[in-house]
């Protein structure tokens, strides 16, 4: 029975954790672990989230003594995982009751799996869910997928021997965190789409990901394919060549331009029909 670490980052979202703390509770599965790093919140986090875990085993809490950063902290989270199986879980986001259960039986399956993902629900800033995200995709994983356009990103979960194969989270990114970890993983291994909505996401005026932060991210998500590129040993894409030092985002996004057309997801699309065969 393989054992779950959940790993959570914590930044001032300490008035939204009890739903994230009821969601691990309830999991149908009970193999696991809850790997906090709160990152030097000024917020009553600490207070709220030590209130809830209390003395369960099973929830680990740490500090940054200063903060240092979303890549600092998810790697460190890395650091303490003892789990076979790993995934990241927002603190002001929740998963389904039967998440862990359903990945873990995917990975049992198949022992070639270096990752499964899955869909997630969009919720309201109760954490009420609206509407299932539609854009998460089954993709075809090769050399030249960077996940441009997005076509997955929560629920990932992967295994801890295949992240150890890995450079690891860079610690020095603030944005993109989690895409320049599902290209590394998805280099070690086979991914399996389960078209499932495990994950609820919050949606709300403070979350990192959304408006106000979308420039930098897309600036940070450019320099994370950049480096993708290079550690790939890719010199051109669609006949384009790769730069040796990154000036800036749209260069990049140019040359994965081709990956947006009608064609190209056509053709993706039926080599992923073909190897499910």
């Amino acid at each position: 029975m393989a054992n779950f670490s959940i790993l959570i980052a914590n930044y001032n979202n300490g008035k939204y954790f009890k739903e994230c703390y009821h969601s691990l509770i309830n999991q149908t599965y009970k193999n696991w672990e809850v790997i906090i790093i709160d990152d030097a919140s000024t917020d009553d986090s600490v207070e709220i989230i030590k209130s809830l875990i209390k003395n369960d085993s099973r929830f680990k809490l740490y500090h940054n003594a200063i903060n240092k950063g979303c890549g600092f902290t998810k790697a460190k989270c890395m650091n303490y995982a003892q789990g076979d199986l790993c995934a990241y879980l927002d603190p002001d986001d929740a998963l389904h009751p039967e998440a862990l259960e359903k990945v873990t039986l995917e990975f049992k399956n198949r022992e070639d799996l270096a990752a499964v993902y899955s869909q997630m629900i969009l919720c309201n800033e109760n954490l009420v869910p609206e509407k299932i995200y539609t854009g998460t995709k089954q993709i075809y994983n090769n050399r030249y997928f960077f996940n441009y356009p997005i076509q997955f990103a929560h629920f990932f979960t992967f295994k801890r021997k295949i992240y150890l194969r890995t450079a690891g989270i860079n610690v020095n990114l603030k944005n993109a965190v989690d895409q320049d970890l599902y290209l590394k993983i998805l280099e070690q291994g086979q991914v399996k789409y389960l078209k499932d909505p495990l994950y609820l996401y919050r949606l709300h005026s403070n979350g990192i990901s959304q408006d106000k932060a979308k420039q930098s991210a897309k600036e940070s998500f450019a320099r994370v394919i950049h480096d993708t590129m290079k550690r790939r040993g890719i010199k051109t894409i669609n006949h384009k060549v790769v730069p040796e030092v990154f000036t800036g985002s749209n260069e990049i996004f140019d040359l994965l331009n081709y990956q947006t057309r009608r064609m190209h997801r056509l053709i993706s699309k039926i080599k992923v029909t073909l190897d499910n065969i």
